[in-house]
Protein backbone atom coordinates (compact mmCIF):
# COMPACT_ATOMS: atom_id res chain seq x y z
CA UNK A 1 0.00 0.00 0.00
CA UNK A 2 1.77 3.35 -0.93
CA UNK A 3 2.07 6.07 2.08
CA UNK A 4 -0.17 8.27 3.03
CA UNK A 5 2.50 11.05 3.50
CA UNK A 6 5.30 10.11 0.84
CA UNK A 7 7.75 12.87 1.41
CA UNK A 8 6.95 11.90 5.72
CA UNK A 9 7.97 8.53 4.50
CA UNK A 10 10.86 8.74 2.27
CA UNK A 11 12.27 11.75 5.37
CA UNK A 12 11.83 9.15 8.08
CA UNK A 13 13.19 5.96 5.80
CA UNK A 14 16.25 8.29 5.20
CA UNK A 15 16.93 8.40 8.92
CA UNK A 16 16.51 4.86 9.92
CA UNK A 17 18.47 4.12 7.34
CA UNK A 18 21.56 5.88 8.16
CA UNK A 19 21.25 5.19 11.64
CA UNK A 20 21.13 1.95 11.12
CA UNK A 21 24.61 2.27 8.81
CA UNK A 22 25.80 5.09 11.66
CA UNK A 23 24.85 2.41 14.80
CA UNK A 24 26.65 -0.43 12.46
CA UNK A 25 29.77 1.61 11.82
CA UNK A 26 30.05 2.45 15.80
CA UNK A 27 30.02 -0.89 16.63
CA UNK A 28 32.55 -1.75 13.88
CA UNK A 29 35.13 0.83 15.12
CA UNK A 30 34.67 -0.55 18.78
CA UNK A 31 34.71 -4.37 17.45
CA UNK A 32 31.50 -4.89 19.71
CA UNK A 33 28.74 -7.22 19.27
CA UNK A 34 25.02 -5.65 20.35
CA UNK A 35 24.58 -7.17 23.78
CA UNK A 36 21.92 -9.95 23.94
CA UNK A 37 20.07 -13.09 25.85
CA UNK A 38 18.97 -16.13 25.51
CA UNK A 39 15.24 -17.11 26.40
CA UNK A 40 14.69 -20.46 27.87
CA UNK A 41 11.52 -21.96 26.19
CA UNK A 42 10.54 -24.91 28.01
CA UNK A 43 7.65 -27.39 27.08
CA UNK A 44 7.01 -30.36 28.96
CA UNK A 45 7.83 -32.46 26.27
CA UNK A 46 11.14 -32.84 24.29
CA UNK A 47 14.02 -30.73 25.35
CA UNK A 48 14.13 -26.84 25.99
CA UNK A 49 14.28 -24.35 23.24
CA UNK A 50 16.56 -21.30 23.49
CA UNK A 51 15.94 -17.89 21.39
CA UNK A 52 18.79 -15.65 20.81
CA UNK A 53 17.41 -11.58 21.41
CA UNK A 54 19.67 -8.38 20.56
CA UNK A 55 18.82 -5.87 22.87
CA UNK A 56 18.92 -3.38 20.57
CA UNK A 57 16.65 -0.76 22.60
CA UNK A 58 19.36 -0.28 24.96
CA UNK A 59 21.92 0.79 22.22
CA UNK A 60 19.62 2.80 20.40
CA UNK A 61 18.95 4.82 23.47
CA UNK A 62 22.48 4.93 24.36
CA UNK A 63 23.34 6.70 20.79
CA UNK A 64 19.79 8.82 20.80
CA UNK A 65 22.00 12.32 21.01
CA UNK A 66 24.66 11.60 18.57
CA UNK A 67 22.13 10.25 15.84
CA UNK A 68 19.79 13.74 16.57
CA UNK A 69 22.73 15.82 15.35
CA UNK A 70 22.53 13.82 12.14
CA UNK A 71 20.79 16.24 8.59
CA UNK A 72 18.83 13.39 8.53
CA UNK A 73 17.39 13.52 11.66
CA UNK A 74 17.01 17.37 11.04
CA UNK A 75 15.11 16.45 7.36
CA UNK A 76 12.90 14.56 9.18
CA UNK A 77 11.80 16.66 12.16
CA UNK A 78 11.12 19.35 9.02
CA UNK A 79 8.61 17.51 7.53
CA UNK A 80 6.82 15.92 10.78
CA UNK A 81 6.80 19.66 11.89
CA UNK A 82 5.02 20.14 8.24
CA UNK A 83 2.25 17.45 8.97
CA UNK A 84 -0.60 18.78 11.11
CA UNK A 85 -1.59 15.16 12.65
CA UNK A 86 1.94 14.94 13.95
CA UNK A 87 1.35 17.78 16.33
CA UNK A 88 -0.28 15.72 18.80
CA UNK A 89 3.18 14.16 19.59
CA UNK A 90 5.14 17.71 19.69
CA UNK A 91 3.49 17.75 23.43
CA UNK A 92 5.14 14.21 24.65
CA UNK A 93 8.18 14.60 27.14
CA UNK A 94 7.46 17.00 29.29
CA UNK A 95 10.70 19.77 29.77
CA UNK A 96 11.36 19.03 26.12
CA UNK A 97 10.56 21.79 22.97
CA UNK A 98 8.30 20.65 20.36
CA UNK A 99 10.76 19.49 18.42
CA UNK A 100 12.61 17.17 20.79
CA UNK A 101 9.38 15.73 21.49
CA UNK A 102 8.42 14.78 17.95
CA UNK A 103 12.36 13.05 17.78
CA UNK A 104 12.06 11.25 20.98
CA UNK A 105 7.82 10.14 20.44
CA UNK A 106 8.09 9.59 16.53
CA UNK A 107 11.46 9.29 14.68
CA UNK A 108 13.59 7.22 17.99
CA UNK A 109 10.76 5.35 18.46
CA UNK A 110 10.49 4.02 15.06
CA UNK A 111 13.86 3.38 14.79
CA UNK A 112 13.39 1.02 17.62
CA UNK A 113 10.72 -1.03 16.51
CA UNK A 114 12.73 -0.98 13.23
CA UNK A 115 15.55 -2.60 14.64
CA UNK A 116 13.81 -4.66 16.87
CA UNK A 117 12.08 -6.00 14.14
CA UNK A 118 14.88 -6.80 11.94
CA UNK A 119 16.69 -8.78 15.51
CA UNK A 120 19.71 -6.26 14.78
CA UNK A 121 21.36 -3.57 12.73
CA UNK A 122 20.80 -5.98 9.23
CA UNK A 123 17.92 -3.78 7.35
CA UNK A 124 15.51 -5.34 5.93
CA UNK A 125 12.66 -3.76 4.07
CA UNK A 126 9.48 -5.25 5.06
CA UNK A 127 10.55 -4.32 8.32
CA UNK A 128 10.56 -0.72 8.08
CA UNK A 129 7.21 -1.00 5.98
CA UNK A 130 5.57 -2.90 8.76
CA UNK A 131 6.31 0.07 11.48
CA UNK A 132 5.90 3.23 9.32
CA UNK A 133 2.38 1.65 8.20
CA UNK A 134 1.48 1.24 12.21
CA UNK A 135 2.95 5.15 12.65
CA UNK A 136 0.63 6.05 9.93
CA UNK A 137 -2.27 3.96 11.42
CA UNK A 138 -1.59 6.42 14.36
CA UNK A 139 -1.19 9.67 12.60
CA UNK A 140 -4.11 9.65 10.32
CA UNK A 141 -6.61 7.01 11.99
CA UNK A 142 -10.15 7.67 13.79
CA UNK A 143 -8.87 6.80 17.02
CA UNK A 144 -6.16 6.33 19.01
CA UNK A 145 -4.86 4.33 22.42
CA UNK A 146 -4.02 6.33 25.42
CA UNK A 147 -2.63 4.62 28.15
CA UNK A 148 -0.97 6.14 31.54
CA UNK A 149 0.53 4.35 34.09
CA UNK A 150 2.06 4.84 37.85
CA UNK A 151 3.84 3.05 40.09
CA UNK A 152 1.95 2.07 43.15
CA UNK A 153 3.46 2.10 46.66
CA UNK A 154 1.97 0.98 50.07
CA UNK A 155 -0.21 -2.01 48.68
CA UNK A 156 -0.26 -5.62 47.44
CA UNK A 157 -2.40 -7.66 45.60
CA UNK A 158 -1.54 -10.21 42.96
CA UNK A 159 -4.34 -10.00 40.94
CA UNK A 160 -5.91 -7.22 38.25
CA UNK A 161 -8.29 -4.95 39.85
CA UNK A 162 -10.95 -2.51 37.27
CA UNK A 163 -11.89 0.53 39.48
CA UNK A 164 -14.39 1.13 36.35
CA UNK A 165 -13.53 4.44 33.47
CA UNK A 166 -10.62 2.66 32.21
CA UNK A 167 -9.07 2.47 35.17
CA UNK A 168 -7.10 -0.32 36.92
CA UNK A 169 -5.16 -1.79 39.23
CA UNK A 170 -2.62 -4.50 38.12
CA UNK A 171 0.55 -6.45 38.74
CA UNK A 172 3.56 -4.29 36.77
CA UNK A 173 5.72 -6.05 33.82
CA UNK A 174 9.10 -6.31 33.86
CA UNK A 175 10.94 -3.22 32.27
CA UNK A 176 7.56 -1.93 31.38
CA UNK A 177 7.90 1.12 32.98
CA UNK A 178 11.52 1.99 31.54
CA UNK A 179 10.92 0.71 28.58
CA UNK A 180 9.88 4.10 26.91
CA UNK A 181 11.58 6.54 29.53
CA UNK A 182 15.03 5.21 30.67
CA UNK A 183 15.92 8.10 31.82
CA UNK A 184 12.60 7.73 34.73
CA UNK A 185 14.67 4.87 36.51
CA UNK A 186 16.09 7.24 39.50
CA UNK A 187 12.59 8.55 39.48
CA UNK A 188 10.68 5.15 40.37
CA UNK A 189 10.35 4.42 44.35
CA UNK A 190 13.18 2.17 46.09
CA UNK A 191 12.36 -1.52 45.79
CA UNK A 192 9.72 -0.95 43.48
CA UNK A 193 8.83 -4.50 40.66
CA UNK A 194 10.66 -5.89 44.19
CA UNK A 195 8.97 -5.16 47.71
CA UNK A 196 5.69 -6.93 48.38
CA UNK A 197 4.10 -3.94 48.69
CA UNK A 198 5.48 -2.28 45.41
CA UNK A 199 4.94 -4.73 42.44
CA UNK A 200 1.47 -3.07 41.09
CA UNK A 201 0.56 -0.15 38.71
CA UNK A 202 -2.41 2.26 38.32
CA UNK A 203 -3.08 2.04 34.76
CA UNK A 204 -5.31 4.36 32.88
CA UNK A 205 -6.63 3.61 29.53
CA UNK A 206 -8.89 5.24 26.87
CA UNK A 207 -9.60 5.28 23.53
CA UNK A 208 -9.41 9.04 21.74
CA UNK A 209 -11.05 9.75 18.75
CA UNK A 210 -8.50 11.87 16.31
CA UNK A 211 -7.75 15.22 17.74
CA UNK A 212 -9.62 14.78 20.95
CA UNK A 213 -7.39 15.90 24.14
CA UNK A 214 -5.29 13.37 26.45
CA UNK A 215 -7.22 12.81 29.78
CA UNK A 216 -6.18 14.55 32.62
CA UNK A 217 -3.76 11.66 33.73
CA UNK A 218 -2.93 12.97 37.18
CA UNK A 219 -6.13 14.03 38.46
CA UNK A 220 -7.45 10.63 37.63
CA UNK A 221 -4.35 9.36 39.10
CA UNK A 222 -5.17 11.34 42.41
CA UNK A 223 -8.94 10.29 42.56
CA UNK A 224 -8.28 6.74 41.86
CA UNK A 225 -5.61 6.80 44.86
CA UNK A 226 -8.32 8.56 47.28
CA UNK A 227 -10.13 6.08 46.29
CA UNK A 228 -8.18 3.26 47.09
CA UNK A 229 -7.53 5.14 50.67
CA UNK A 230 -10.62 5.19 51.37
CA UNK A 231 -11.39 1.71 50.54
CA UNK A 232 -8.68 0.03 52.34
CA UNK A 233 -6.96 2.28 54.91
CA UNK A 234 -3.58 1.64 52.80
CA UNK A 235 -0.38 4.09 52.91
CA UNK A 236 -0.95 4.38 49.58
CA UNK A 237 0.70 6.70 47.26
CA UNK A 238 1.09 6.94 43.42
CA UNK A 239 4.14 7.86 41.38
CA UNK A 240 6.03 10.15 41.33
CA UNK A 241 5.43 10.67 37.64
CA UNK A 242 2.71 9.64 35.44
CA UNK A 243 3.92 7.72 32.04
CA UNK A 244 1.60 8.07 29.03
CA UNK A 245 1.99 6.27 25.86
CA UNK A 246 -0.28 6.90 22.61
CA UNK A 247 -0.65 3.97 20.12
CA UNK A 248 1.66 2.20 22.25
CA UNK A 249 4.36 5.40 21.33
CA UNK A 250 6.37 7.52 24.60
CA UNK A 251 3.55 10.56 24.66
CA UNK A 252 4.35 12.04 27.85
CA UNK A 253 5.73 12.02 31.51
CA UNK A 254 3.69 13.98 34.34
CA UNK A 255 4.03 14.95 38.28
CA UNK A 256 1.43 13.18 40.29
CA UNK A 257 -0.31 15.82 42.65
CA UNK A 258 1.58 15.85 46.00
CA UNK A 259 -1.39 14.51 47.99
CA UNK A 260 -1.28 11.10 45.94
CA UNK A 261 2.33 10.98 45.44
CA UNK A 262 3.19 11.41 49.52
CA UNK A 263 3.39 7.86 51.13
CA UNK A 264 1.61 8.14 55.02
CA UNK A 265 2.78 6.29 57.77
CA UNK A 266 1.37 2.80 58.44
CA UNK A 267 2.00 -0.67 57.14
CA UNK A 268 0.91 -2.04 54.04
CA UNK A 269 -2.88 -2.81 53.27
CA UNK A 270 -4.42 -5.31 50.87
CA UNK A 271 -7.00 -4.56 47.73
CA UNK A 272 -8.69 -8.05 47.45
CA UNK A 273 -11.99 -8.33 45.56
CA UNK A 274 -14.31 -7.08 48.11
CA UNK A 275 -11.93 -4.03 48.62
CA UNK A 276 -11.59 -3.42 45.06
CA UNK A 277 -15.85 -3.10 44.17
CA UNK A 278 -15.47 -0.68 47.42
CA UNK A 279 -12.75 1.34 45.39
CA UNK A 280 -14.59 1.30 42.86
CA UNK A 281 -18.25 2.50 43.89
CA UNK A 282 -16.06 5.43 45.87
CA UNK A 283 -14.10 6.52 42.65
CA UNK A 284 -17.58 6.66 40.72
CA UNK A 285 -18.79 8.79 43.81
CA UNK A 286 -16.02 10.83 43.87
CA UNK A 287 -16.86 12.45 40.44
CA UNK A 288 -19.59 14.01 41.68
CA UNK A 289 -17.81 15.09 44.95
CA UNK A 290 -16.89 18.42 43.42
CA UNK A 291 -20.62 19.25 43.11
CA UNK A 292 -20.62 19.19 47.11
CA UNK A 293 -18.28 21.68 48.69
CA UNK A 294 -18.57 20.72 52.13
CA UNK A 295 -18.29 16.81 51.25
CA UNK A 296 -14.43 18.16 48.81
CA UNK A 297 -13.58 19.96 52.42
CA UNK A 298 -14.28 17.22 54.25
CA UNK A 299 -12.10 14.67 51.65
CA UNK A 300 -9.41 17.00 51.95
CA UNK A 301 -9.10 17.66 55.44
CA UNK A 302 -8.96 14.10 55.68
CA UNK A 303 -6.39 13.48 53.60
CA UNK A 304 -4.58 15.93 54.89
CA UNK A 305 -4.48 14.84 58.25
CA UNK A 306 -2.95 11.68 57.14
CA UNK A 307 0.26 13.65 56.92
CA UNK A 308 -0.27 16.11 59.87
CA UNK A 309 1.13 15.64 63.29
CA UNK A 310 -0.38 16.43 66.68
CA UNK A 311 -2.15 18.87 68.16
CA UNK A 312 -2.72 20.12 64.14
CA UNK A 313 -4.17 16.29 63.38
CA UNK A 314 -6.78 16.06 65.32
CA UNK A 315 -8.06 19.92 64.71
CA UNK A 316 -8.20 18.84 61.32
CA UNK A 317 -9.73 15.66 61.69
CA UNK A 318 -12.76 17.52 63.93
CA UNK A 319 -12.85 19.83 61.34
CA UNK A 320 -13.50 17.43 57.94
CA UNK A 321 -16.49 15.94 60.26
CA UNK A 322 -17.46 19.01 61.11
CA UNK A 323 -17.58 19.50 56.99
CA UNK A 324 -19.33 16.31 56.73
CA UNK A 325 -21.93 16.30 58.71
CA UNK A 326 -22.69 19.51 60.26
CA UNK A 327 -22.68 21.75 63.85
CA UNK A 328 -24.25 18.13 65.21
CA UNK A 329 -21.34 16.49 63.71
CA UNK A 330 -20.88 14.57 67.55
CA UNK A 331 -24.18 12.66 67.65
CA UNK A 332 -24.44 11.96 63.80
CA UNK A 333 -21.27 10.62 63.32
CA UNK A 334 -22.28 8.12 66.50
CA UNK A 335 -25.21 6.75 64.64
CA UNK A 336 -23.44 6.94 60.97
CA UNK A 337 -20.58 4.46 62.08
CA UNK A 338 -21.37 3.39 65.88
CA UNK A 339 -18.56 5.40 66.74
CA UNK A 340 -17.98 7.66 70.13
CA UNK A 341 -16.72 10.17 67.81
CA UNK A 342 -16.94 13.05 69.98
CA UNK A 343 -13.85 12.59 72.15
CA UNK A 344 -11.31 11.90 69.20
CA UNK A 345 -12.25 11.09 65.99
CA UNK A 346 -8.98 9.26 64.34
CA UNK A 347 -8.58 9.18 60.80
CA UNK A 348 -10.00 5.70 60.35
CA UNK A 349 -13.38 7.14 62.32
CA UNK A 350 -13.27 9.87 59.51
CA UNK A 351 -12.81 7.56 56.94
CA UNK A 352 -15.40 5.50 57.85
CA UNK A 353 -17.78 8.25 57.89
CA UNK A 354 -16.79 9.50 54.60
CA UNK A 355 -16.91 6.41 53.04
CA UNK A 356 -20.66 5.95 54.41
CA UNK A 357 -21.50 9.00 53.12
CA UNK A 358 -20.14 8.12 49.55
CA UNK A 359 -21.73 4.62 49.15
CA UNK A 360 -25.36 6.82 50.22
CA UNK A 361 -24.97 9.11 47.72
CA UNK A 362 -26.75 12.36 48.84
CA UNK A 363 -25.47 13.70 51.79
CA UNK A 364 -28.09 15.72 52.44
CA UNK A 365 -30.66 13.10 52.66
CA UNK A 366 -28.45 10.65 54.50
CA UNK A 367 -28.27 14.03 57.25
CA UNK A 368 -32.07 13.97 57.49
CA UNK A 369 -32.24 10.55 58.27
CA UNK A 370 -29.71 10.15 60.61
CA UNK A 371 -31.38 13.57 62.94
CA UNK A 372 -34.42 11.10 62.45
CA UNK A 373 -32.95 8.07 64.20
CA UNK A 374 -31.22 10.36 66.87
CA UNK A 375 -34.32 11.63 67.82
CA UNK A 376 -35.92 8.44 68.03
CA UNK A 377 -33.11 7.03 70.33
CA UNK A 378 -33.39 10.08 72.38
CA UNK A 379 -37.55 9.97 72.85
CA UNK A 380 -37.45 5.78 73.31
CA UNK A 381 -34.65 6.78 76.25
CA UNK A 382 -36.62 9.76 77.62
CA UNK A 383 -39.98 7.25 77.50
CA UNK A 384 -38.05 4.17 79.44
CA UNK A 385 -37.18 6.48 81.96
CA UNK A 386 -40.14 7.95 82.90
CA UNK A 387 -41.83 4.73 82.65
CA UNK A 388 -39.13 3.19 85.37
CA UNK A 389 -37.57 0.91 82.78
CA UNK A 390 -33.76 0.92 82.04
CA UNK A 391 -32.91 3.31 78.99
CA UNK A 392 -32.19 3.21 75.65
CA UNK A 393 -27.89 2.79 74.90
CA UNK A 394 -26.55 5.67 75.19
CA UNK A 395 -24.52 7.17 72.04
CA UNK A 396 -21.34 6.34 73.02
CA UNK A 397 -22.22 3.07 73.10
CA UNK A 398 -23.75 2.66 69.70
CA UNK A 399 -27.51 3.25 70.83
CA UNK A 400 -28.11 5.23 67.54
CA UNK A 401 -25.77 3.25 65.47
CA UNK A 402 -28.20 0.34 66.22
CA UNK A 403 -31.39 2.81 64.86
CA UNK A 404 -29.85 3.93 62.15
CA UNK A 405 -28.98 0.57 60.87
CA UNK A 406 -32.07 -0.09 60.72
CA UNK A 407 -33.62 2.35 58.79
CA UNK A 408 -30.72 2.36 56.00
CA UNK A 409 -32.02 0.80 53.07
CA UNK A 410 -28.51 -0.71 51.82
CA UNK A 411 -28.11 -2.25 55.30
CA UNK A 412 -24.39 -2.11 54.83
CA UNK A 413 -21.79 -1.16 57.12
CA UNK A 414 -18.41 0.65 56.50
CA UNK A 415 -15.73 -1.75 57.15
CA UNK A 416 -13.01 -1.19 59.45
CA UNK A 417 -6.54 18.06 50.08
CA UNK A 418 -7.92 18.98 48.31
CA UNK A 419 -7.55 22.82 48.51
CA UNK A 420 -4.54 21.54 48.04
CA UNK A 421 -5.18 18.37 45.85
CA UNK A 422 -9.27 18.11 44.79
CA UNK A 423 -10.05 21.56 44.01
CA UNK A 424 -6.28 21.87 42.43
CA UNK A 425 -7.56 18.85 39.90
Amino acid sequence: MAPRAPLLHAALRGFTLGAFARLARELEAKQGTLPFLFEEHGGQRGPALYEYRPLVRGFVEEHAAFLRETPDADLALAELEREPAAAVFAHAHAGRSGREALYRAVCLDLLIRVAEACGGLDWHDDAFDHAYAGLEESLFGEHRAYCAVAPLVGLEGFSTCELGGGVRVRVVAEGEVTRHWPETRTLLPAGFGREPDRCLVLELRRVLDAGEAAPDAPAEVADAVSAIRLATAAPLAAGPVVLETLDGRPFGVRPVLPIAASAPAGEAGRLDEFRGARAARLLAALATAEADAPLAEALDRWELALFQTEPVRSEQLRAALAALLGATWPRRAAALIESDAATAPTADTVRQALVAVLERGDRLSLLRHLDAACDDVTKSAQSGHTAGTTPALTWSHGGGADAYRAARPDRHHAPGGRGTGRAAR
